[in-house]
């Protein structure tokens, strides 16, 4: 995808690989965007997660825009996080610190041992953890999961990033006006057990999800494969 792509805010396009990996692997849902064969859009929010050089969906077989998308359809994926709202003198500049990314190409159906695997790395990237704490995945749940990868190139994505303040000139913010930033910071709360399993400690990937680095879901690197 080129500088073209962009209608506006040019200026904002970030071609750093490391800060479009660390984007994905952050944000926990996308958004599947397709058009059906009358030419309709179709986009659905989906759990995915990044496995090096390329992004893995999965869902129900009988998923109708998985369906299409495996079958050949164009489609483009969106992830975004939003960092902080910039609070202007006037509404006209009011804005938001964010970060975007649209990956744009053809979705490869993954089958056997590469099935089992992108399934693997999909719950790993997550909760990283949770598959050794509980029974492994039946053969007939995978078959009844497609598993798909669309590929990180150098050419197919753009990343948007927004950082800083308001980007007035201090002349023209009246001095009774408050303006500045609103950071944004996503958390985890308080696990909720199910009815009955109040007495179970809470497991180890639940804790390090919610304790780990600053705050931030503790996921191993193992996306940089």
């Amino acid at each position: 995808m080129t500088l073209e792509d962009l209608t506006r805010k040019k200026d904002r396009r970030a071609q750093d690989r490391a800060a479009l990996d660390a984007l994905l692997d952050e944000v926990l849902v996308g958004t599947l965007s397709t058009v059906t064969q009358d030419g309709r859009p179709w986009v659905v929010p989906m759990l995915f997660a990044r496995d090096g050089d390329r992004l893995l969906l999965h869902g129900s077989t009988g998923a109708g825009a998985l369906r299409q998308v495996a079958a050949g359809a164009e489609a483009a994926f969106c992830a975004y996080a939003v960092d902080g709202l910039v609070l202007a003198s006037s509404m006209f500049d009011h804005s938001a610190n964010y970060r975007s990314a649209v990956v744009r190409g053809p979705l490869v159906t993954l089958t056997g041992d590469e099935a089992w695997a992108a399934l693997d790395a999909v719950s790993d990237g997550l909760l990283p953890g949770r598959r050794e704490e509980v029974r492994p995945m039946l053969a007939k749940e995978v078959a009844a999961t497609v598993a798909l990868a669309l590929d990180l190139t150098d050419d197919n994505w753009i990343l948007k990033v927004r950082t800083g303040g308001t980007g007035e000139d201090p002349a023209d913010v009246p001095a009774d006006v408050w303006t500045g930033v609103v950071p944004v910071q996503p958390a985890y709360g308080e696990p909720e057990p199910t009815p009955g399993q109040e007495a179970l400690p809470v497991p180890a990937s639940v804790e390090r999800l919610r304790f780990g680095r600053g705050g931030i879901p503790d996921r191993e690197d193992h996306r940089s494969r």
